[in-house]
């Protein structure tokens, strides 16, 4: 094919036109795209998401109480302390969590030595106050900047989850301070949805029912210290035993799904260690009621009616579709460490975004002429077949990062813009090696063929080391700078492909048709 091999002219035309297929979304409205295009379709053939600096979207400020999270692991050590001085038989009075310190009397001030060493070996980072024979434990400031560290972490792992689930294309999460998350949610102008996700921390037991103690006992405090009083929509007051048969955290899979009924249900699978645990607490316990606790509230409290072994089971209640969906999602994403609450929210307007949009645009126009000019008033034809590179270039980039679906934010049209400066960059070393083959005297033939082949090298130094750059950016910036990075990194790729390939495809279209003697550059 004109000298040129046929596998290279079918990639060069095969990978150009499916830039171009893939690029056309971007072009095409939005209320047409939705109505026109199928569904099936758009989830591989769509454009660009735009970031919330361009698109508009929602701002949220979230903030960990860390005090629930304090108060919680307290909690847990007085269960443990209740157990482990019961077990050495030392009396004690008292014993609670009140604002992030846990209180109780030691009977025997004699002991008081030894119930702060059982107390130590169930907890790290302890401090103890002792006032007579009253015992006040809390953690230690070192403790605490640690739990907030790791609550945080872990938290904005989660709410990342929670939020791609549900569809948003690459929100920005970032941490702000000791115990606060910026969150970022291009092209959502209504969060309730959102807002109603991340405000459940999704803590999910299971509990034995207490058939010996009444709720009318408990609700006048005649309650035994391994059990507790919790209430459910559908359930009303239950007596629970405290100890957790199986924790969510050995949850597997959960999913929306339907009963027998036809009633929207929550099917789940535990972990192969949860699935031990539960076939063992179902098999010992038949006839009892077993409750389902979420976040503090009983869900359901079926009868064990036989052991369940397979380690799968269904959570039941009074779910619609979308209720059940939303329940299987946190319980997929896993359980907040501490619930978020929204101090701040505001919802950023489209009006900036299209600004920015036509200042972008503007930029990568302005850019693409002056480029264009000056190929052509250097270089001439050859310069044309250079700008023609450059125009498939960017059509490639658009159609790459629909592909991905990777948002385009400010920064990444500013990625865009410099690709654009830079990939002729390439051809400007060859057509370099193409004029030193001319004044070698060489036949056009030789010369086109040298020019690529001894710039080659050059080129790709050039585009590894900006590839480099661009690797950096993307592992250690965030939000924005992973933008610009990714649109700088696929423009890298695109840059080659087209300066070395379809550059040359052109040229030799051009020879073999013109024939010429000489070649003037």
């Amino acid at each position: 094919m004109f000298g040129y091999p046929k596998w290279r002219a079918w990639t060069v035309i095969v990978i150009s036109l499916l830039g171009v297929f893939f690029c056309i979304p971007n072009f095409i409205p939005s209320d047409i795209y939705q109505e026109k295009v199928p569904k099936s379709m758009q989830e591989w053939w769509r454009p660009m998401p735009l970031g919330l600096d361009l698109q508009g979207g929602s701002h949220l400020l979230l903030e960990i109480k860390i005090g629930d999270l304090v108060n919680e692991r307290l909690n847990s050590l007085a269960d443990g302390t209740r157990s482990s001085l019961r077990e050495s038989r030392i009396k004690f009075s008292g014993l609670g969590v009140e604002d992030g310190v846990m209180k109780l009397k030691v009977l025997d001030t004699t002991e008081l030595m030894n119930v702060q060493g059982t107390i130590s070996k169930l907890e790290e980072g302890l401090t103890f106050k002792v006032d007579g024979n009253e015992m006040q434990v809390q953690f230690s400031e070192e403790a605490l900047n640690k739990m907030k560290t790791e609550a945080v972490t872990q938290s904005i792992e989660i709410v990342r989850r929670r939020i791609d689930e549900l569809g948003t294309k690459e929100p920005s999460i970032q941490r702000q301070g000791a115990d606060r998350i910026v969150l970022q949610l291009p092209g959502v102008q209504d969060p309730g949805q959102v807002k109603a996700i991340l405000g459940k921390t999704a803590k999910m037991a299971f509990h034995l029912v207490d058939e010996e103690t009444s709720v009318m006992d408990a609700r006048r405090g005649k309650i035994p210290p391994d059990s507790m009083l919790m209430s459910g929509d559908e359930t009303g007051y239950l007596v629970l035993k405290r100890a957790v048969i199986v924790g969510g955290e050995q949850l597997d899979t959960a999913k929306a799904d339907y009963g027998e009924a036809g009633e929207a249900v929550v099917a789940f699978s535990f972990k192969s260690l949860g699935a031990q645990k539960f076939g063992r607490a179902t098999s010992e316990n038949v006839g009892r009621r077993l409750a389902i606790v979420l976040d503090g509230k009983i869900i359901s409290a079926p009868v064990i009616n036989s052991p369940i072994t397979g380690g799968k089971g269904v959570i039941t209640g009074n779910f619609t579709v979308q209720s059940a969906s939303d329940l299987a999602l946190l319980l997929r994403s896993g359980a907040l460490p501490a619930p978020l609450e929204v101090i701040e929210e505001r919802v950023v307007g489209a009006g900036l975004g299209e600004d920015s949009i036509k200042a972008g645009a503007y930029a990568c126009l302005i850019g693409t002429v002056l480029v264009f000019a000056f190929m052509l008033i250097v270089y001439g034809w050859f310069g044309m077949f250079a700008n023609v590179a450059l125009l498939v270039n960017v059509f490639l980039i658009v159609s790459i990062l629909s592909a991905l679906g990777a948002t385009l934010t400010l920064p990444g049209l500013a990625g865009i813009a410099l690709t654009i400066g830079m990939a002729v960059d390439s051809n400007v070393l060859i057509y370099a090696r193409m004029r030193d083959e001319v004044a070698l005297g060489r036949s056009p033939l030789q010369v086109i063929n040298a020019g690529f082949e001894n710039a080659f090298s050059a080129i790709i130094d050039s585009q590894i080391t900006t590839f480099f750059a661009a690797a950096v950016l993307f592992f250690m910036g965030s939000g924005p700078v992973k933008g610009f990075a990714v649109t700088l990194g696929v423009g890298v790729f695109t840059s080659l492909f087209t300066a070395i390939m379809i550059t040359k495809f052109l040229i030799m279209i051009w020879y073999t048709i013109k024939k010429p003697k000489t070649i003037k550059l």
